[in-house]
């Protein structure tokens, strides 16, 4: 077996290596090394599943209005919720017992709302979960069950049926002089507690356009996302119609139809962008920066003028067996100012990075809510190239 033959050139680069001295050799090698230890760019790729939603195929919100029976004594009370007395009337008599011009003083029923998701796809005859949430002046939920409850949809018609047991999370006790309440005891779910009924009507197999609506709508991703579909596709499928949607054309005898379409995109690999972006929630003083986030030189300078005033009033007493002296109160104040002499002027470089700038300020020594006041000042200098938004 014969070795191919280097080419000329490579032949006298090699024989230079091996009558080159030992340092030469030494700092070639080590120049490959740190050339192979170079740190690339990251791309923050993201399937297109993660970034993207598809138009119709989405949850439908039921709501209900039911009661929940078998309290121990921490139901509504009948004179401050009279709905929960009409529904017990009304409830009742569909059973065949009449109860009008009683009085009932029954503390063991609760009016709750009843809610639920009800899944784009879920068939007729399956189960989902369903949230109950009382109404009146209910105490406690816990060991209540919920009465057979149809669940409404937005045009008025009932897709599911609720019932079961309430399972809460919170709890409530009480004695004559304390009394302790741990998380919501009147708010429960009940899981798998309702049956659905009806089906959405939804075909998604039948469509020949779908769009693609972007989570965090944005010009340069809904762009990627259609460049990157029509890449794998081999053709001009997808149209980015604005920031937040991306038009998909069915292709004819796609194998799988719809589904297999969508099933293949979904695992396509997409470098989403995002604008410049400062967070800021002024309840808890938390800041959160993109990593877009740049500034122009700016000279930053931060200090607090603090003013301790303190009062130790002293007792001022006459000599004994004085019968010309009182005893007399003589004020005392104290008062301290601190400038914060001690803190320095930082200068932050145009077009800095995002942990140059939390560096320079960490420099300042100043916490998160002094740093939400400077940038809001770096802004309004119009040295910061981002958008904040104040939550909170």
């Amino acid at each position: 077996m014969k070795l191919a033959r280097l080419p000329a050139r490579n032949q006298a680069e090699a024989e230079f290596m091996r009558s080159a001295p030992l340092y030469i050799r030494l700092a070639a090698v080590l120049a490959g090394a740190a050339l192979l230890a170079a740190p690339l760019p990251v791309m923050a790729f993201s399937r297109v599943k993660d970034l993207i939603e598809v138009q119709g195929i989405r949850d439908n919100m039921l709501v209900g209005y039911g009661l929940v029976v078998g309290l121990n004594g921490t139901g509504d009370s009948l004179k401050n919720a009279p709905f929960t007395q009409q529904s017990i009337q009304t409830m009742l008599e569909r059973l065949g017992v009449n109860t009008r011009g009683q009085t009932m003083q029954t503390k063991n029923v609760a009016a709750v709302m009843v809610t639920a998701n009800l899944p784009a796809f879920a068939g007729a005859g399956s189960r989902i979960d369903v949230s109950v949430s009382a109404m009146g002046d209910a105490k406690n939920l816990q060991g209540g069950t919920l009465l057979v409850t149809p669940l409404f949809g937005a045009d008025g018609q009932t897709y599911a049926v609720g019932q079961g047991p309430v399972a809460v999370g919170g709890f409530s006790a009480q004695g004559a002089a304390a009394s302790v309440t741990q998380g919501v005891p009147t708010a429960g779910r009940i899981a798998n507690g309702a049956i659905v009924e009806r089906e959405t009507g939804f075909r998604l197999a039948s469509m020949d356009n779908l769009k693609l609506s972007l989570h965090n709508p944005d010009l340069t991703t809904a762009s990627r996302i259609a460049q990157a579909v029509n890449t794998y596709l081999g053709g001009s499928m997808a149209v980015a119609s604005d920031p937040s949607n991306v038009q998909l054309k069915v292709p004819a005898n796609y194998p799988g139809g719809v589904m297999g379409l969508l099933t293949d995109i979904e695992q396509v690999k997409v470098d989403p962008d995002q604008p410049a972006k400062v967070i800021i929630d002024q309840v808890s003083g938390v800041i959160v920066m993109g990593a877009d986030v740049r500034i122009n030189t700016v000279a930053i300078a931060q200090g607090n003028l603090t003013i301790r005033v303190n009062e130790t009033p002293q007792v001022s007493q006459p000599s004994p067996f004085s019968n010309t002296g009182t005893t007399q109160v003589v004020p005392r104040t104290s008062i301290q100012v601190d400038d914060d002499k001690g803190n320095k002027m930082a200068v932050l470089d145009q077009g800095v990075s995002l942990q140059s700038m939390v560096d320079g300020l960490n420099a300042l020594g100043v916490g998160p809510r002094d740093i939400i006041s400077i940038l809001q000042a770096i802004k309004a200098a119009g040295a910061l190239q981002a958008d904040i938004q104040v939550i909170g």
